[in-house]
């Protein structure tokens, strides 16, 4: 055989190759896309009654929410602790193997234990659930298995159990741990919901990083003092010009007394002004052009909130005030660009 025509049949089998690929791949999340509509169907009957107790029972937990899993199910019970501790259920992941030497000590009087098991018969979590009986803890267990004993002594049992696992030989954990993880996801939810749970609690929680900054309050970022270009309803144009070129922000706020605010001219009001009254323009007053009942924002405001207010009006500045219209800040586009908003 020639190079030529060797090299033509390696690319042939690299391509078989490749398609072959893809198409496990699409059949891998074919059969995991089927276990989350089963999961969903199932939670129109028995087992949607099981997650409105298991959400009551989690709400009425006065300690924390305990959850434990072995294995591929112990990755996933890492998640669901940290999904529920980031949108307000305190929330701790207890690893069984190590509960005997020692952190059994974790759990207390008033927590709520989880555990993850999907064929329900794990040793290893016997533990946990011996410790959790002796406190009296509620139980709730995540499962594919209704008969299995770890069922049967659960206050509420959330019904995992898929049809087969997207792996060829139907053993490697695949849909059966994506059910767990959508189902966790939905229960945290799902008691985000029933506790009220806000955008500001959920800034509180979440200080740094990306989401952290799209949950900074205005007060956080708004210029404020001398940096807060400002001038009165009788400054003269030509002022109010080099009171905007002097703070940079294309616009500058009008205030009467007690720093009300009453106005705010921007670079736009001054172009429409020199365009249609030029030869007066520099000898008109502030109050006889500015935009009167400018965009407004307070500061306690998230800056995810000033940035859709900006976007839907076009605009690049918000003044902030205080709940009787007093000027305590400005926001400016540039503001919200630092805080990585875009």
């Amino acid at each position: 055989m020639s190079k030529k025509i060797a090299t033509r049949q390696e690319s042939v089998e690299a391509r078989a190759a490749a398609k072959m690929a893809r198409e496990a791949a699409r059949k891998v999340l074919e059969i995991e896309c089927a276990a989350l509509a089963s999961l969903l169907e199932r939670l129109q009957g028995d087992n949607g009654d099981q997650l409105e107790q298991a959400v009551e029972q989690m709400l009425a937990c006065r300690g924390r929410v305990v959850v434990a899993g072995m294995g591929k199910s112990g990755l996933i019970a890492r998640k669901i602790s940290a999904t529920l501790a980031s949108t307000g259920t305190p929330a701790l992941f207890l690893h069984p193997a190590e509960a005997a030497h020692g952190d059994l000590g974790m759990m207390a009087k008033g927590d709520l234990l989880l555990v993850l098991s999907y064929g329900g018969e794990t040793e290893e979590i016997e533990q946990p659930v011996a410790m959790a009986k002796r406190l009296g803890l509620p139980i709730l267990v995540m499962t594919g298995n209704l008969r299995s004993n770890l069922a049967r002594i659960a206050d509420a049992v959330l019904d995992v159990r898929v049809e087969r696992e997207a792996c060829p030989l139907n053993l490697t954990p695949t849909a059966s741990t994506t059910a767990m993880m959508a189902l966790g996801d939905a229960l945290a939810i799902a008691l985000l919901e029933r506790r009220g749970f806000t955008a500001e609690d959920f800034a509180r929680l979440h200080p740094g990083g990306s989401l952290g900054k799209k949950l900074q309050r205005v007060e956080n970022l708004m210029r404020t003092g001398a940096a807060v270009p400002r001038v009165r309803p009788a400054t003269p144009t030509s002022e109010a010009i080099y009171e905007m070129s002097r703070k940079g922000l294309g616009m500058t706020t009008v205030v009467a007394a007690g720093d009300q605010l009453v106005g705010i001219i921007t670079d736009g009001d001054l172009r429409r002004l020199l365009q249609q009254r030029k030869k007066e323009a520099l000898d008109l007053t502030c109050e006889e052009f500015m935009t009167r009942s400018p965009a407004t924002i307070g500061k306690t405001e998230l800056a995810a909130t000033a940035l859709r207010i900006l976007e839907e009006r076009k605009i690049t500045s918000l003044a902030v005030v205080d709940g009787r219209g007093r000027l305590e800040g400005v926001l400016h586009l540039h503001d919200l660009w630092t805080t990585q908003l875009f």
